[in-house]
């Protein structure tokens, strides 16, 4: 077994706290295998937390639940001695302490058990997504479908088009679209079997321009992808003739955006977004939606409700006589 880590800084903690830091960290790297960059951020916020206890002088077995949540307020504005932490940090660095207090009543050296059980988490702020304008998606999609450099181009622009137009006609994520196999589509019954988080499988209908594209890349470019490699069942290939990887995808669509002048960043996901919300915009229901896209949870859909509210705010504050917009 390999010796307790180094810990920088770790010297200006008093012994208990030391060698607690030392074991815990210990354990991490050894029994669950953590990387050193994650080693590295459990390193900052535990210093950061044990060098409050120390000032404060609260021993770590004897920490209660109202210390642990008062550290936690401590972080957002910097009481606790260090810069003021974002919400998304002060999470993190609670979920590292919440480890630490677990390892302690595991081993049997708390007196207060886990004090951390209860203390709640910082509120995060809510990510909505930001869906591009329709025009844009069009300038994204006719940006895909022009001819680059390098091998096959007139094939890959056929494909990246495709690629494209499934990520924005189906709603699908990266993972499934890439994922789809040429058995997946049914271009009679204009559907597409997608493959979903947690092995989860669900059928969506593909709209003619998606399955216009579809026809043209599988019929006009796919066989030539598929001649430089081994043969594969995937509806997406890359140059050597394998399934398109994720990292390959993602670059199709940055490189749409670069030729297209969007300013702002596009991602796959985007496109997923813009789905959805473009489909509430045009007067489909939330739990629709909620099923096209495979929420397990019809509160994920919603927010993209708030995201048409918004909109539709914006354009009565605008265009209503009365709307007090410029009271």
């Amino acid at each position: 077994m390999s010796g307790p880590a180094v810990i920088p800084g770790a010297d200006d903690l008093r012994p208990a706290h030391r060698r607690l830091l030392e074991q815990y960290l210990s354990h991490l790297r050894i029994e669950r295998g953590l990387s050193e960059n994650t080693l590295a951020a459990y390193r900052r916020d535990l210093l950061r937390y044990l060098g409050h206890l120390d000032r404060t002088r609260t021993e770590a077995a004897a920490v209660s639940t109202e210390d642990a949540a008062a550290w936690v307020r401590a972080l957002r504005t910097g009481e606790d001695g260090g810069a003021p932490l974002a919400a998304a940090s002060a999470a993190r660095a609670l979920a590292a302490v919440r480890g630490l207090h677990a390892f302690l009543d595991a081993e049997r050296a708390s007196e207060t058990g886990d004090p951390t059980r209860l203390v709640p988490g910082p509120a995060l702020p809510s990510r909505l997504p930001h869906p591009l304008p329709v025009d844009q998606v069009l300038e994204l999609i006719e940006a895909a479908g022009r001819p680059g450099t390098g091998a096959l181009p007139a094939e890959r622009a056929l494909r990246d088009r495709a690629l494209l137009e499934v990520l924005y006609g189906l709603g699908a994520r990266i993972s499934e679209a890439i994922g789809l196999d040429v058995d997946d589509v049914d271009r009679e019954q204009r559907a597409a079997l997608l493959h979903g988080k947690g092995d989860k499988q669900r059928t969506v209908p593909v709209g003619s321009f998606a399955l216009d594209a579809l026809d043209a890349y599988l019929t006009r470019a796919r066989p030539a992808l598929a001649a430089r490699g081994p043969g594969a069942p995937a509806i997406f290939l890359g140059s050597r003739g394998t399934r398109l990887t994720r990292q390959a995808a993602w670059q199709v669509v940055r490189r749409a955006a670069e030729d297209a002048g969007l300013a702002e960043a596009v991602s796959p996901h985007t496109l997923r977004h813009s789905y959805a919300t473009h489909l509430l915009q045009g007067g489909a229901d939330v739990r629709s939606v909620q099923e096209l896209l495979g929420h397990a949870s019809v509160t994920t859909t919603q927010l993209y409700t708030q995201v048409t509210v918004d909109s539709l705010r914006e354009i009565h504050a605008s265009a209503h006589p009365r709307s007090g917009a410029g009271a």
